[in-house]
């Protein structure tokens, strides 16, 4: 067994050197941060100081894909998440299903679709207090990584990682190197100082700019419809938290000045009163002021250029390979996706470091990159659409064949199904739409119209914006009342 560090203590950090621990590698975790791991999961929201992740306390989902991996390789951890004060969701409820589905009977493999979540700090305590306790793993918190360091190539021309330097010179060596170091990772700097050759890296700013406001109630409310629904000028997300939290977010083009004005609590609140299907989850006790993010980048690296290698014995997990605007909430569970990846190509060539870098370089690119680039194209879309609309021009027109899906997903129960799969990592669209029931009901529901999207009109939005008299409120949903999420297993 090998001797693997693992730079970067956060939840996919620690879970893939969990993994490995498992299998009976010695394990190093370094993180940067030095604050310790708070006494409970209370603390963790209130007092845990964690300045190397910039979206600490910005909205989280754990979809099913999470708790799926999380049972094969954690076992436990699912359990744990449930003591630290987490919560079942079910997106196949009598609430959530579109009112045009007649057949709203269950399904057996609806449970597969369930899935545990909370808030972000709670999540990491949840997972940093079971890592503290694994054998054959020891978490060094404070201690920073600033270089790799090198020994004898084991391909040919190609720079072979044998350890890194921290920040105090110390020199930790090991037989593998995992950057989970999240968005931040500089470890394309670190290669090429090393002698390696760049990495490919594509970046771009996915232009978003979220604002976000936390509750908390003694009955989360109960939702209505989709947790992410697109308003014309803005996006809404609405996600239950953990111990009786929830939070919304709303997004929008950084473009679109007019905007900014959601940092104000009391717009905010007019302009979320405003959505129908949403208003009640205002009905509760603010805890945070309104949080605003921006400068997110979208950014997907790949360490095989011209099928070799940049360097050996060196693997990038998570956030530090590839990251996206978080609105879909993807990024913990295909970061989790990505480190069963690791662990398994891990089983199979530990001892032989040009056969793991090609092989996790392909496996990562067969399996998990489509989940990236399916992401970029949808918030292509969704930013020109919210730039077209502030301008007053043409919005580009959807992709036809996730047009051609919502359609049929929105009078078929086994398609809507499917469908969902896509929004909890469960499974691709491409898969999805390969399958022959879909296919078929994708061709019976061609011909029915894509019901559009109820978003706010311009001009009342800009009402509400500016805080005028004029700006009428919105007829809410019928069931506004806050109830108890029974989500249960």
């Amino acid at each position: 067994m090998g001797r693997i560090i693992v730079c970067g203590g956060a939840i996919i950090g620690l879970s893939v050197g969990m993994m490995l621990a498992r299998d009976g590698h010695d394990i190093t975790v370094l993180e940067a941060d030095d604050a310790d791991l708070p006494a409970n999961p209370h603390e963790s929201w209130d007092c845990w100081d964690r300045r190397g992740v910039a979206q600490f306390r910005q909205p989280h989902n754990l979809f099913a894909r999470f708790r799926m991996v999380c049972d094969q390789e954690l076992p436990g951890l699912t359990d744990a998440l449930l003591r630290a004060g987490c919560v079942w969701i079910n997106y196949l409820d009598e609430y959530s299903l579109p009112p045009t589905i007649d057949d709203r009977s269950p399904r057996a493999g609806d449970e597969v679709l369930k899935f545990v979540t909370g808030r972000r700090p709670v999540v990491e305590w949840a997972v940093a207090a079971m890592a503290a306790a694994e054998p054959n793993l020891t978490i060094r918190r404070g201690v920073r990584a600033q270089a790799l360091i090198t020994g004898a190539s084991s391909v040919a021309g190609v720079p072979h990682v044998v350890g890194v330097r921290t920040m105090c010179g110390e020199e930790i060596r090991g037989d593998l190197v995992v950057d989970a170091m999240g968005r931040r990772s500089t470890a394309c700097k670190w290669i090429l100082a090393a002698g390696g050759r760049s990495p490919i890296e594509e970046a771009e700013d996915s232009n978003f700019v979220y604002y976000t406001r936390y509750f908390r109630g003694p009955q989360p409310p109960r939702r209505i419809g989709r947790a992410l629904v697109p308003m014309g000028l803005f996006s809404i997300l609405t996600l239950h938290g953990d111990n009786d939290t929830w939070s919304v977010t709303l997004y929008t083009s950084v473009k679109n000045k007019a905007m900014r004005a959601l940092r104000d609590a009391a717009t905010f609140h007019r302009v979320v009163a405003a959505c129908p299907m949403q208003a009640h989850w205002l009905d509760g006790q603010p805890i945070t002021p309104v949080l605003p993010m921006a400068g997110i980048l979208d950014r997907y690296r790949r360490f095989v250029v011209d099928e070799q290698p940049v360097v050996t014995g060196f693997a990038a997990v998570g956030d530090a390979w590839a990251c996206t605007n978080p609105s879909a909430g993807r990024g913990l569970s295909v970061g989790l996706v990505h480190a069963q990846l690791l662990r398994h190509v891990a089983r199979a060539h530990i001892n032989d470091p040009g056969a793991f870098a090609r092989a996790y370089d392909a496996e990562t690119e067969r399996h998990v990159t489509p989940f990236y680039r399916n992401q970029i194209a949808a918030d292509r879309v969704r930013i020109a659409e919210m730039n077209a609309l502030s301008e007053g021009t043409t919005p580009p027109a959807s992709n036809p064949a996730i047009g051609g899906l919502i359609k049929a997903a929105s009078h078929d129960p086994d398609v809507y199904r499917a469908m969902l799969e896509t929004v909890l990592c469960v499974a691709l669209p491409q898969e999805v739409m390969a399958r022959p029931h879909v296919i078929a009901k994708m061709a019976e529901f061609e011909r029915h119209a894509l019901q559009p999207e109820h978003g706010i009109e311009r001009d009342r939005l800009m009402c509400l914006l500016d805080g005028r008299t004029d700006a009428s409120p919105a007829p809410l949903a019928s069931d506004r009342r806050p109830r108890r999420a029974g989500a249960g297993r």
